[in-house]
């Protein structure tokens, strides 16, 4: 599918998770009818700014660890959304500049904006897959995921604020496990899911809008996000609150929170688990 061809299949009839999450990121690639939902998200729930800020921070640690610590080299990232700078694989390739990287989306708009992923070090690779996370074994299958990455070494999978868009009755922890059993020894999953656990009584309200929408969501407990990880090793702090996932220096938001964000604020579960 061609940039145009895809403008021209973006559905601007309701709002859209990929294009509401830009909105929080003060991001300029959504339509009005996002916006105003991603204000009533907002209306119900101030944090959600802070939450989607901790995310992506939390991505761009995540992926310096696992290449710093961990020599992963390939990254399989997947639910990408619009693309926001630096990307995954700007991150990965700053600290190795030969890293990997495969985008899947189901969004139109985001293959709209997908040469913005395309910008590899010479080293590397990067290319990007409409698929959608429902279907790991059409995702799998694809041919411009084997041209990239060779899944007989060790591959990041990146579910960032994902799984909460897959419900109980798809099967999510199916999902994640056969993403995983593709993938061999020594290759991670790096996640990040909104929970209720701090708030409660909000995250109905937000679940309520999302649903309202046409995006039916799940947020989980911090039990129901570290199942994702069985049979994994887990990363030092284990599933733990976005921000306090391993803050270094690097972090985007260490120069200019005056406060730390609390708990209730970034609502957010995030781990990484390295495959034995």
């Amino acid at each position: 599918m061609s940039n145009s061809q895809a403008a021209r299949d973006i559905d601007t009839s309701r709002p859209h998770s990929a294009r509401m999450y830009d909105y929080y990121l003060g991001g300029k690639d959504h339509f009005d009818i996002d916006k105003q939902a991603a204000e009533s998200v907002a209306a119900a729930y101030p944090g959600i700014f802070v939450c989607a800020r901790e995310n992506r921070a939390f991505m761009h640690r995540a992926t310096r660890v696992l290449a710093r610590e961990h020599g992963i080299r390939q990254w399989l990232d997947i639910g990408t959304g619009i693309p926001t700078e630096p990307n995954l694989h700007q991150v990965a390739q700053s600290v190795v500049p030969e890293a990997r990287v495969v985008y899947a989306d189901n969004d139109p708009l985001v293959l709209k904006y997908a040469e913005r992923l395309m910008r590899s070090t010479p080293q590397g690779r990067t290319t990007y897959i409409e698929a959608d996370a429902n279907d790991p074994e059409s995702l799998l299958n694809a041919p411009e995921l084997a041209e990239v990455l060779d899944v007989g070494r060790p591959v990041a999978l990146s579910l960032n604020a994902l799984m909460h868009f897959v419900t109980d009755a798809q099967d999510p922890y199916g999902i994640v496990g056969r993403l995983l059993d593709a993938l061999p020894s020594g290759s991670a999953l790096a996640l990040s899911h909104c929970t209720p656990d701090f708030d409660p009584p909000t995250w109905e309200k937000v679940t309520a809008i999302y649903t309202g929408a046409g995006t039916p969501v799940q947020f989980r407990s911090q039990k129901d996000v570290a199942r994702f990880f069985d049979g994994l090793d887990l990363l030092d702090p284990g599933v733990t609150v976005g921000h306090r996932w391993r803050p270094d220096a690097q972090d985007d938001n260490a120069a200019t929170e005056q406060q730390p964000p609390t708990d209730a604020e970034v609502s957010l579960w995030t781990g990484v688990g390295v495959k034995p």
